[in-house]
């Protein structure tokens, strides 16, 4: 049954009339476009589908669309402002920690929520925090220097 949902994405109001159980990953990608998100496993297990949801890293495979009614709803696509790539995504950049791609945005994203908690992490601390959060091209090492660089040029007031 269709109902009206409202919430914000990268910024923009977004108004749907749709299946509220629908997941989020599916209204993101098939009915917005949004396709930065990505399909993994679709169990919440691999990271692949994470989005920032009131800023927390959520998984868009496990919540219904309903679940961000009224919410603030950020993608890969909603991190760069005014043509300017955020801090993360320059590191990840800088760092070649992107081999094939696939995980990128949500390593990035949860890297996001991590960040703005826990802004002078120790390397342990990174690790932690994305274990959850998988890359099957084996580029974590670079994933972890790319998150640690972006927390340095984040903390010097380049934090958004």
């Amino acid at each position: 049954m269709t109902e009206k949902i409202n919430f914000t994405l990268n910024g923009k109001p977004v108004s749907l009339e749709v299946d509220g159980d629908r997941d989020l990953l599916w209204v993101l990608r098939t009915d917005l476009g949004i396709t930065g998100v990505k399909y993994g496993c679709g169990e919440g297990l691999c990271g692949a589908c994470t989005v920032l949801v009131n800023g927390e890293a959520t998984r868009s495979c496990l919540i219904s669309v309903r679940d961000v009614r009224g919410a603030d709803v950020v993608t890969i696509e909603g991190l760069e402002k005014d043509g300017e790539l955020h801090p993360l995504q320059k590191a990840f950049i800088k760092h070649d920690a992107l081999q094939c791609g696939f995980c990128t945005p949500g390593m990035i994203l949860k890297a996001h929520s991590f960040l703005s908690e826990k802004p002078d992490p120790s390397r342990k601390e990174i690790g932690d925090a994305l274990e959850d959060n998988l890359c099957r091209c084996g580029a974590h090492v670079r994933i972890l220097e790319a998150v640690s660089d972006a927390a340095e040029e984040m903390k010097g007031g380049k934090q958004r």
